[in-house]
């Protein structure tokens, strides 16, 4: 990892390990943050939206029947971020007959996806936001897919990086925090998330989301993950 790309970072440190690599880690929630009128008309849009959004769900005598496709698209959306090929009609193709094997094989990470987005939903009425359901929908979203070996449900025992494919820890664009330092950091953002804050939730939600990848604490399935935690927050 270069040192000089983050040299001028106020959002955390460069520290180098013992077997001579450098990594990142991010300073504690919540940062210094001095926001322009133009962010905070970004804001109040933001806000304002999602406002409106909610009132019209008040009105519908169903909501579920928007929010099916809407989860369905996320899924494939997100997923296609980290290069699967699976789209709509391939997903319900697959939700109709699960025990078929799939045409195409990415599918079943998309469908992975819908379901661990359910589970969080669902386990959010008994459960709060936190390291715990991270590692529960890690499990599900890894469930018999690629990167499935790497450890579903289990945080991280070992470094890993970001980076051109075969690249070492080195040569690395971003190496997170190695696991001793990363379950304080993991400690660290659980208490931010339940710990009282000045922030607007959207920021709050934009810091949390941020920290979470930062962190990288699972060995493969980080994005989608984090991209999950936005819908729970």
């Amino acid at each position: 990892m270069d040192t000089k790309d983050f040299r001028d970072s106020s959002s955390g440190s460069v520290r180098r390990a013992p077997e001579g690599y450098y990594y990142f880690v991010p300073n504690v929630l919540p940062p210094s943050l001095e926001l322009t009128w133009e962010t905070v008309g970004l804001l109040s849009d933001a806000d304002r939206a999602l406002s409106e959004l909610s009132g019209a769900g008040r009105l519908l005598p169903n909501p579920h029947l928007l929010i099916w496709p809407y989860v369905r698209r996320e899924a494939i959306l997100s997923s296609r971020i980290e290069d699967t090929q699976a789209g709509m009609d391939d997903l319900l193709y697959f939700e109709a007959d699960p025990g078929a094997v799939p045409e195409v094989p990415d599918v079943r990470e998309v469908h992975n996806y819908v379901q661990a987005l359910n589970l969080g939903l669902e386990r959010l009425r008994d459960l709060p936001l936190s390291t715990r359901l991270v590692r529960e929908i890690h499990a599900r979203l890894m469930q018999d897919v690629r990167g499935g070996h790497a450890t579903p449900g289990e945080f991280r025992r070992t470094p890993n990086w970001i980076g051109a494919p075969g690249c070492t820890l080195n040569e690395a664009t971003f190496v997170p925090p190695p696991p001793h330092e990363m379950m304080e950091a993991l400690t660290d953002w659980e208490r931010y998330l339940h710990a009282p804050v000045k922030e607007p939730p959207l920021i709050q939600c934009s810091l949390m989301h941020y920290q979470f990848e930062a962190i990288h604490p699972f060995l493969d399935g980080n994005g989608r993950v984090g991209r999950l935690l936005i819908t729970f927050f």
